[in-house]
């Protein structure tokens, strides 16, 4: 199989994680509850200027003298054509989680835990997508875009492995990062990427046993989850099998599609007006208070401070550490574009979409708790989005259409994980074994079900806050030695 230290490492690590997640999953929550309170108290402000750079960057490169240079050779053209590169990236990028927090997150923000205003005021409810548009917008883009770029135009303009530590050979030289240095480095990248996508195939196989409850009363229980959980782990190992043109491609393009029709179907029996209403004025409220929000640490808000780490600050943790998995599987389905190309594609047109979903979903719920007709506030978090429809025409269709959805999205992830799994730990091979990537299929879904059974989502999640701090320092040294290499090429 070809494989790598980096595997063995990694095996070891999620071996050790899943005996502490299934015998002591409280001890797993509150030690990483407590680094991950240290770690939000001392360097939020620095994960603020580290996306906030590598968004001017991306920026920057669009326009710059570097703007026509390809991600491969001069005469490579693109592997995948635009619909196609489009839709695998973003299910890679956004997948199961899109679907969890479009509707849940943006009736928190309004109506239960609110970043300014008190809960249910007109100030909050206008404010609930502004800050989903922040989270879940130009930044996190931003930061995959820049990491996509580095890792494809090394890999495929510089003919480097594809692994992080091939990136920094510029800046510490191949010695240390053919050694141990480089080991720790991709170690690390792939336990960020593991314990990321375990956290959403926990969330996905939740919400799809929610759908079922509230569609055909099946039992919502851990073992009715793992059948799920089964169900989808066959589903992506054979996506997997099949290669990257043919299971993700094919599959992504489906979901994209689907996306669209239950998107269109819900604003067309939803409250149209208010939901275009509201997506206007998010824009225009988020393009006005972009800089205010994205540099705000709430240092003499004490009330709202809390809100700000469990949320912004969680959420640009959350996206730096699932970068070396997006931005390798971005880089890998990139060869061929050029950067202006590239970050355009990867920066811009995920953002206006992810706020196109928000503004409809988030819209329709927003409509249904403030008019007084349901408290969808109430409900769990993996429920909201079926509560909601069950308050709309057509509410059944639109639950089954958003369960295949979600479905499709577990698989994609899943599956685009265990390609980029499998070249991080066979020394950056395109096209690692299938026995590889069927491994990493079965110990995702392995630390899946370990989040599942132990109710671990909360400790899983802090350790990619953890894992989030040296991948930060990681990524600006990318950066680094990406703008070294590219300048003196020029």
């Amino acid at each position: 199989m070809n494989i790598t230290k980096v595997f063995w490492y990694a095996i070891i690590i999620c071996i050790a994680i899943v005996l502490w997640g299934a015998f002591f999953p409280d001890n797993l929550n509150d030690i990483t509850a407590s680094l991950t309170g240290v770690i939000a108290d001392n360097f939020a402000w620095f994960y603020v200027l580290v996306i906030l750079l590598l968004i001017g960057f991306g920026i920057y490169l669009m326009f710059s003298r570097f703007g026509d240079v390809k991600l491969g050779k001069d005469g490579d053209g693109p592997d995948f054509t635009l619909p196609a590169w489009f839709a695998m990236l973003f299910s890679a990028g956004m997948g199961i989680g899109l679907m969890f927090f479009s509707t849940a997150e943006t009736i928190s923000h309004a109506f239960i835990s609110t970043p300014n205003a008190p809960p249910g005021s007109e100030q909050a409810i206008m404010e609930s997508l502004q800050y989903t548009s922040l989270h879940w917008g130009l930044h996190g883009w931003g930061l995959y875009s820049v990491v996509g770029l580095v890792l494809a135009y090394f890999k495929f303009r510089i003919g480097a492995p594809g692994l992080i530590s091939a990136t920094l050979i510029p800046l510490f030289g191949e010695k240390h990062m053919r050694g141990i240095a480089g080991t720790l480095i991709d170690t690390l990248a792939v336990f960020a990427t593991i314990v990321g996508v375990a956290s959403t195939l926990g969330l996905g196989s939740a919400q799809i046993n929610s759908g079922l409850t509230f569609l055909f009363d099946a039992p919502k229980a851990f073992w009715f989850q793992m059948i799920i959980l089964a169900i989808a782990t066959a589903l992506f190992i054979i996506s997997a099998w099949s290669g990257l043109g043919r299971g993700i491609k094919y599959l992504s393009t489906i979901n994209m599609s689907l996306a669209t029709v239950l998107i269109i179907l819900l604003f067309i029996v939803g409250p149209s007006i208010y939901m275009i209403e509201m997506f206007l004025t998010t824009i225009g409220n988020y393009l006005t208070n972009i800089i205010h929000m994205s540099f705000d640490l709430k240092p003499t808000d004490l009330d709202h401070k809390d809100w700000l780490n469990d949320w912004t600050i969680f959420y640009w943790a959350w996206w730096i550490s699932w970068a070396p998995f997006v931005g390798m599987f971005i880089a890998r389905v990139s060869k061929g574009r050029t950067i202006k190309q590239f970050v355009a594609g990867v920066l811009l047109a995920p953002t206006v979409v992810t706020m196109i979903f928000f503004a409809v979903f988030g819209s329709a719920a927003l409509r249904i708790e403030n008019l007084g007709i349901a408290k969808l506030s109430e409900l769990a978090t993996d429920t909201v989005t079926f509560g909601m429809f069950e308050h709309y025409p057509l509410g059944t269709l639109l639950s089954i259409l958003t369960i295949i959805v979600i479905a499709i999205f577990f698989i994609t992830s899943a599956d685009s994980a265990t390609f980029v799994l499998g070249m991080f730990t066979t020394g950056g091979k395109l096209n690692p074994s299938n026995k590889v990537k069927i491994t990493w299929g079965v110990i995702l879904s392995a630390m899946a079900a370990i989040v599942m059974y132990s109710g671990g989502i909360e400790g899983f999640q802090n350790m990619l806050i953890i894992a989030a701090l040296p991948l930060s320092f990681i990524v600006v040294l990318m950066v680094l030695s990406f703008y070294k290499t590219i300048n003196k090429q020029m």
